[in-house]
This record gives structure tokens, sequence and C-alpha cells, in this order.
């Protein structure tokens, strides 16, 4: 495994954070609250619903600041983050689990710098030499694979490894383990550099899928490290520039689903799962059946943002995954941000309302990550329109 130089440097002045000052900066967890949330959150899984359904716009580091910390420190301090997400999902009556993650998540173990910035989590950063490991297709062929071992002492492994053992010491009721292993062809993008492999799609698709290769043998390693670690490890991959914006409806099979595919399916020989959530962000209004044919458990979740410029029908989810899965619809993360409430309240209803038949289960969240600056009153509108319109018997 070669880290780059700008990584090892990370790794050598990162140091694990204050485990019982951070516990000690947030009150306990209200457990009546909590026991109430788990038993809601369970019941699409097991068919036996509660008052409501759930709410999940997908807080990260919108938490920090509504909690008095920036968003660097959200992704810098891990066990930071963590705490931020669990106490608001308690302030917002969301979820009884926690979640910290990032989208460029194990690309150092192939020789690509991370760095956190004021306003963005781990990027590939520019100006730094070497930045694209697989920025020219003679490149591709000398990535090697980290094999399981390895991937525990990359930046982002330690990363991931800092959030969940403060969960399970210190919140562990609030605890799953995740491998956010998410779009492996934006991953790959990121290697390459976007732009190059989206040429190469269309015009040299072996190194695509070399690179694709690389990358989900590297994120299947990854998942099984976290299972190993923790007993299981809830799976999200998703599509992010795999979607019919960019490229054909032929190619998001070729290119993303069938590797989705491959990377759950290993995963799950190697310890991971049970959990499985798919987030397809961005417009998939072309290519939305084809992710009928990703690998499922039976606790399994998809979610699409977007139908065209609007956000994805809950009929169309019910119609098309129903029957297979729980189904997440939408609510637009521009009128989260920009709102007023009311108009948050008016765009959940109708997808609030259509989801309840169901059979699999439901969930309304945001198109994708909740902005970091939305203000409360957009989650607030999410959970009032849950309460008035998504009661269940």
């Amino acid at each position: 495994m070669k880290l780059h130089e700008h990584t090892k440097e990370a790794l050598r002045v990162m140091k694990p954070a204050d485990f019982d000052n951070i516990a000690n900066r947030f009150p306990q967890t209200d457990m009546a609250w909590h026991g109430h949330c788990a038993t809601r959150f369970a019941g699409p899984f097991v068919g036996n619903y509660m008052d409501r359904i759930d709410v999940d716009p997908i807080v990260i580091g919108h938490s920090a600041p509504k909690c008095g910390y920036t968003q660097r420190q959200f992704y810098e301090i891990p066990e930071l983050g963590a705490h931020c997400v669990a106490f608001c999902n308690e302030l917002y009556d969301l979820l009884p689990v926690t979640h910290w993650f990032y989208s460029n998540v194990w690309l150092d173990s192939l020789g690509a710098p991370l760095e956190v910035t004021d306003k963005l989590p781990y990027i590939i950063p520019d100006g730094v030499p070497n930045n694209r490991p697989a920025d020219k297709p003679e490149n591709v062929d000398k990535l090697e694979v980290p094999d399981v071992d390895e991937i525990e002492n990359t930046l982002s492994g330690q990363l991931y490894i800092r959030a969940w053992d403060y969960c399970k010491e210190k919140i562990p009721h609030m605890f799953v383990p995740i491998h956010f292993g998410f779009c492996v062809y934006s991953m790959s993008a990121e290697m390459a550099e976007p732009n190059n492999f989206l040429m190469w799609a269309y015009t040299q698709p072996e190194m695509c899928h070399k690179l694709l290769q690389t990358i989900t043998d590297t994120s299947i390693n990854a998942a099984i490290m976290i299972a190993n670690r923790y007993g299981f490890a809830m799976m999200t991959p998703g599509g992010v520039l795999s979607n019919t914006t960019v490229l054909k409806p032929n190619m998001v099979k070729e290119l993303a689903v069938d590797y989705h595919r491959q990377l759950v399916r290993k995963s799950f020989r190697g310890g991971a799962g049970p959990q499985l959530w798919y987030h397809l962000c961005g417009d998939h209004s072309m290519d939305y059946e084809l992710w009928k044919e990703v690998m499922i458990s039976p606790f399994t979740v998809i979610h699409i943002g977007y139908d065209g410029k609007n956000v994805f029908p809950a009929k169309k989810l019910i119609d098309t995954f129903g029957n297979m899965m729980t189904v997440m619809a939408s609510c637009d993360t521009i009128l989260l941000n920009d709102g007023p409430p009311k108009a948050v309240y008016d765009q959940c209803k109708p997808q609030i309302e259509g989801l309840l038949g169901a059979p699999r289960g439901f969930i309304i969240g945001a198109a994708c990550e909740v902005p970091t600056f939305a203000p409360p009153s957009s989650i607030l509108a999410m959970v009032r329109a849950a309460r008035d319109f998504g009661k269940l018997d």
C-alpha cells in the first residue's frame, strides 16, 4: 500500500480526541424518547408500525453548527461529529442511531491525498503533486488493492474506527457501524479526475472497468475490516455521478449497478451487512428501474433524489421497488435550505401520503444531505408533515 506523503503527514499529526471531554459536552440521551423512536424505526422492517412515518433528512455536517461547532471540527474530530448527529436526531425527533461519513472514503489507501477544509469534508486537494493517482491510463495498472489489515491503518480507516469506537463506548444505544462504500463510479472519477473519467467512459471503457474494479475491491476490503472489528457493517452504496445526467442508461448499468452488485455480494460474504441503504443522488429519471437489479437483504432501503428537476415521486418508488425494499421519498434540498417552512411542509405532504401503501415500509427524507446551514424550521416542517399526514394505525 502506497500512501501519499500528504496523507502520511495527516496521519502523523492526527491525535485521538479526549473521549470523556466530548461525551461530557452533551447531556445523556432521553432513553424514553430513544425507546419509542427505536420501536418506530424498526417498524417498516417488521410490519409493526407505530405513531408516524420516520423522518431522515440525512443530517451530517448540518449537526455541527447546531451544537456550537464548525464543519471542520465535525470531520477532523469524528467522535464529536458522531455525537453531534446523535444529539440532533434527538433534537429533531429523527432516528435512534447516529452516523458519520464523507464521500471520498478509502481513496487514500490507493495513494490519493485527502484533506478537510473549512467548508468541505475530505477532498482531493488541488495544487498537491500527484494528487490524482489514476490521472493517466498507464497509472491505472499501477494501483494495488490494499488488504483488509492495511486499510485499518489508512486515514479513512482511522477516522472511521475512532467514530465507531467512540459510539460503542459512549453512546452504545445509538451505535451502528457503517461502511460508507458510496458511489464506486464517483470515487473512480475522483481518482482519475472527473472529466477524464467521463471521457474514458465513452472512448476507453476498458480503463474505466480496471479502475472501477480496483475501487470496488478496495471498498469490499474496507467493509470486511469494519465487520471484523464490530461484528457487522451497515452498507451505504449509491449512485451520484452514475446517473442519466451524464451517462446513458446502459452505461449506468455497466459502470455502476453491476459493480454495486459485486460490492455488496462480496462484502456480505466477508461478514458485512445485513443492513443496506442505497442512496441515488441526482436525476435518475431514465435509469431508476435498472437499480432493481442490485443485491438486497431483508433490511434494505432505497432512496432516489430526483426525477428530472422534480423530487422523485413516492408512488413511482413504491410501484418500482415497494415489494422488494423499504422506500425513502424526498423533499428538495434547495427548498430545505431556502424555505419557507410552509413550502417544505406542503411538498412533504403528497410525498408522505404517497408512501403509506408501501408493503415493506417507508421513510421521508431529503433528496441529499441536508445543507449545513439549513434552518431548523425546515426540519421541523418535515417532522410536522410526518405527524400530520404520516400517522399509522
